[in-house]
């Protein structure tokens, strides 16, 4: 049974925690007393809770994420209440700031802020020597790089198997994009390049073959970036999978030479947007340059195999509906393969804190802590963002419409109009915009395109079976046989009434 027990709760079980795998190996002569408990989101407070006190520690160490902190309090609390002698540790970038306003830090006994390797083991190490640390708050000095353990030999062979492996050669930021946490650390710190690709080769060996890079800018260092890209070139096999976060203003021809080379869908690139409102990135301290970034974007899409991710966020200080529709179109037009629209959140301890009063912020208080109301955008409307990005998921990033999305706005028009426009008459038509099933998607699709804004059925018809062929499906859906707008459209009516009877008569089942 060990005495120190780490415990991370995933947003999904294919996500192996990094950041428990680091505590654990810089533990030191401590390894040996030390396990890890993983567990993910759809699992139980008391589950959990059931599965820590079988392993009868004496200290659980817990990470706190945006994602899990609810969770996490609940266990936290449930812990303690059946033994109240275990000392909880809680640690990560949730409870690393504003703690006197949480939870799950009154309960703990000790809070870890800041990168925790060093930290998390000194206070072990006391405990488990019969110490107890005066003060709640540890907070010691970030190491460098070279001072830490890497944690690649704690991944498992259950985790190569069935797992994303995350990995991270830097750790910080320079920029000081204020809804980041990064821009709290404007120094970068870098792994040892040659221990750093050893680790990697000898993933590989173990079979590793999905890798996905935390580091903030990739890109951000050339000359590393290009050696970790030369790495992998020269050990292409296949299922081999890689993705890294870059900046996108900074692409030089030596590195654009080398993702030339990546076999096409090898290599995913996020590249973090935001805006392409300059004044909006001026005043959250994004520096870009506009015109490069988009050239830069077209580079990727015009030349290489890359798979492009794109990020927008809603609800800046001082965006507006216009602004953020006429950034999107901007966008669209590059045709990143996915565009992620999230709203703005207001993390705990990050700058954007300070545009509040000018900006008129309204947050969530409960995580994610997203934006509601800002001076320049209402409730309502932020809640159509919210909409229309549940829908552009479904539509345009799900892989399903490839081809056919683009329809929308093939006549020149504005694709934020146009996507907008389908949104809400789909939230209209199926009572909600995410969830339904590809197939009533489509004939939904279909539909609109076909009755709604008059294009062509013979035309709509196979590009959606193209679609739809292009997953594997070797059937055709019954309402491509044929293109008669008419029968089609009423069919689906006859059809979603039927259902809402079907469900207005289960409400009444006993």
């Amino acid at each position: 049974m060990p005495d120190i027990l780490i415990c991370s709760f995933d947003a999904k079980y294919i996500h192996a925690s990094l950041g428990a795998r680091c505590l654990l190996a810089n533990l030191g002569g401590m390894r040996s007393r030390a396990g890890l408990a993983e567990f993910d989101l759809t699992c139980r407070a008391v589950e959990a809770v059931d599965a820590i006190l079988a392993a009868r520690p004496r200290i659980v160490g817990i990470g706190v994420y945006i994602w899990n902190v609810d969770l996490v309090t609940e266990v936290a609390e449930l812990l303690l209440r059946i033994r109240s002698d275990i000392i909880l540790v809680v640690g990560g970038p949730e409870v690393s700031h504003e703690m006197e306003q949480q939870r799950i830090c009154a309960v703990a006994d000790y809070v870890v802020a800041g990168e925790g390797e060093q930290s998390f083991a000194w206070l072990c190490g006391e405990i488990l020597r019969g110490g107890r640390p005066e003060g709640r708050v540890i907070r010691r000095k970030a190491a460098e790089p070279v001072e830490l353990a890497m944690p690649y030999r704690e991944y498992v062979e259950k985790d190569v198997r069935q797992r994303v492996i995350y990995v991270e050669a830097s750790r910080g930021c320079p920029f000081g994009c204020e809804f980041c946490l990064s821009s709290v650390d404007e120094r970068v710190r870098e792994f040892p390049l040659t221990l750093f690709l050893d680790e990697m080769n000898r993933l590989m060996k173990k079979g590793v073959r999905q890798f996905k890079f935390v580091d903030r800018t990739f890109n951000l260092n050339k000359e590393r970036a290009e050696a970790v890209l030369d790495f992998f070139l020269d050990r292409q096999v296949p299922g081999l999978f890689l993705h890294f976060e870059m900046i996108p203003g900074r692409f030089p021809e030596s590195l654009r030479a080398r993702l030339r080379r990546f076999p096409r869908g090898m290599v995913q690139l996020e590249v973090g947007v935001q805006t392409l409102n300059p004044d909006v990135a001026d005043r959250i301290g994004r520096r870009m340059d506009v015109p490069v970034v988009e050239e830069n974007l077209s580079f990727l899409r015009r030349e290489t195999g890359v798979h492009v991710h794109a990020d927008l966020v809603a609800g800046l200080p001082g965006e507006t509906w216009e602004s953020f529709g006429e950034g999107f179109d901007r966008l669209v037009r590059l045709k990143p393969h996915e565009i992620q629209i999230e709203l703005l959140k207001k993390l705990r301890g990050a700058p954007i804190r300070r545009h509040d009063e000018v900006w008129r912020m309204i947050y969530n208080p409960q995580p994610p802590y997203e934006v509601l109301q800002t001076r320049d955008m209402d409730f309502p409307m932020l809640q159509r963002l919210r909409r229309f990005s549940r829908t552009w998921d479904l539509l345009a990033n799900s892989g399903n419409f490839v081809e056919s999305h683009e329809l929308l706005w093939k006549d020149g028009g504005s694709p934020f109009a146009a996507f907008l426009n389908w949104s809400e008459w789909l939230r209209r038509q199926a009572g909600r915009g995410h969830g339904i099933a590809l197939l009533q998607l489509m004939e939904f699709y279909f539909c609109y395109l076909t009755r709604e804004i008059g294009r062509v059925p013979g035309e709509v018809g196979p590009a959606l079976f193209r679609d739809y062929a292009r997953g594997g499906r070797s059937d055709k859906p019954l309402f491509l046989h044929s293109f008669a707008e008419e029968r089609t459209c009423e069919k689906a009516s006859r059809r979603r009434g039927a259902q809402r009877q079907e469900r207005h008569a289960a409400g009444f089942k006993i």
